[in-house]
């Protein structure tokens, strides 16, 4: 299917639950452009799209991949490997049935839920307005709201009946509390400490849309803070800030970044006070990240439910106690699209249109692309030897395909932050030209001295 075809299912269904459409304005074609040119590219494409796709479920392409990894990289740099009072995990998908009772997700995990009497759509109750017609067959006759459980459920082993009934995991956190005596006595842990963990969890969500914003199938990047119960405040804050400082890091523009703190009638079961760090996208400003004061309410539930001691020693002051949790919870795909959304970028030059992801270095799929201008002359071969001799450092790649401005254009579109042309120069001199991204400023660079001179610009 080509562009064309695939534009027209995601307007109708990538922004789409069942029929309704959300937040897509045809003044505002950012997400649009964005999403063909994430299929062009390589970054991500529809899941199954030979078979007609499945609705909100998308697949990372070439540099997509490269892009997500580099994202959960620079994650588990900066929560786990650059502290000493952050440890990992990876826990297992499918837990036993009694951790969520224990969670109150069987019970608690629910959104109100609306039917269009007229024409069967069906609609999150609190995200359309009832006194309204409905929006995609202009008729107002509602159901009344009920509660719908966002658990995914499957069955177990050989037998479907209700004693084989399993849930997938609708979030990374639970795996990690039901492992804190396991994570604590292994690694020696002290309070205060934190476990975390990057994994994919499952919502059965009413509705999905705005591209990657919302499906079911996500990967979550969680981390629990385990601390002093008369501590969660300072934590609190400090996970925040902290969390904030990282998107703009990843070169996000911070005019389209806060923190919001959450009102009462938005706090979570389990939630004493949370704070979202959000990001305004082209359908307005949206969660990228939530961080809430979880108090001792999962550690204690887990210990209700389960007749374990989950609790920490404290020998200071001889006595057991049982830590509060601060949680940082943040969604891949959701970082993963802000960063997309954020550098994308169109300009004209010389009379045409061009095209740009402004990406970071930091999480560019590729860091350096290298041209021979000519494929003659001996150029390729000596682009090709300038390709493995950054491999080791950088993410490298060679393209000898079309004109040179072709070549350049492609880069721009992918995010590649530098070109290197081998030219007829070159063959004199041992010098290349290296082309900057955004500016389009080029030098020439000896060929020895590349290494050097890209360890420089990214550092």
């Amino acid at each position: 299917m080509g562009d064309g075809g695939w534009m027209e299912w995601w307007k109708t269904v990538g922004l789409k639950s069942g029929t309704q459409l959300l937040h897509y304005s045809s003044e505002d074609k950012v997400m649009e452009k964005l999403v063909s040119l994430c299929k062009r590219r390589g970054f991500i494409f529809r899941s199954s799209d030979i078979y007609g796709g499945l609705e909100s479920t998308y697949d990372y392409g070439p540099l997509g991949v490269e892009l997500k990894n580099n994202v959960k990289q620079l994650w588990w740099r900066d929560v786990v490997t650059s502290r000493s009072d952050v440890v990992g995990m990876d826990a297992s998908i499918l837990m036993n049935p009694k951790v969520w009772e224990a969670s109150g997700h069987l019970s608690e995990f629910h959104d109100p839920m609306v039917d269009c009497k007229n024409c069967k759509a069906r609609f999150r109750a609190d995200h359309i307005d009832l006194d309204k017609n409905c929006p995609t067959c202009g008729v107002q006759d509602w159901t009344e709201a009920r509660q719908f459980n966002l658990m995914l459920k499957t069955h177990y082993g050989p037998s479907e009946d209700s004693s084989s009934v399993i849930y997938l995991r609708p979030e990374t956190a639970q795996g990690i509390f039901v492992n804190f005596a396991n994570a604590q006595s292994t690694a020696r842990m002290k309070l205060p400490f934190g476990v975390a963990q990057i994994g994919k969890a499952f919502r059965n969500e009413i509705t999905t849309g705005n591209f990657l914003f919302r499906s079911r199938e996500f990967e979550q990047m969680e981390m629990e803070f385990f601390v002093h119960p008369d501590e969660t405040g300072n934590w609190l804050e400090y996970w925040s800030d902290s969390r904030l400082a990282w998107y703009k890091n990843l070169g996000i523009r911070e005019d389209r970044l806060k923190l919001r703190p959450h009102g009462d009638d938005e706090l979570a079961h389990y939630a004493a006070a949370c704070f979202d760090v959000e990001y305004e996208f082209p359908f307005g400003w949206s969660e990228l990240e939530g961080i809430a004061e979880r108090g001792t309410f999962d550690l204690d539930q887990h210990a209700k439910h389960s007749g374990k001691k989950l609790t920490w020693f404290d020998s200071k002051n001889n006595e057991h106690i049982t830590p509060a949790v601060v949680e940082a919870s943040a969604g891949v795909d959701r970082t993963v699209l802000t960063i997309l959304v954020d550098a994308y970028h169109e300009e004209e030059v010389k009379g045409e249109n061009r095209v740009v992801l402004r990406l970071s270095p930091k999480v560019a799929p590729t860091t350096v692309a290298v041209f021979p201008l000519v494929n003659r002359d001996s150029m390729p071969e000596i682009a090709e030897k300038i390709v493995e001799s950054l491999r080791g450092d950088f993410a490298a790649f060679f393209d000898a395909g079309g004109s040179i401005g072709r070549r350049y254009r492609r880069q721009d579109e992918a995010g590649t932050p530098y070109g290197v042309t081998v030219d007829s120069d070159t063959l004199e001199d041992q010098t290349v030209t290296v082309r900057e991204r955004d500016t389009m400023a080029q030098e020439r660079v000896a060929m020895d001295q590349l290494p050097a001179y890209f360890r420089d610009k990214i550092r």
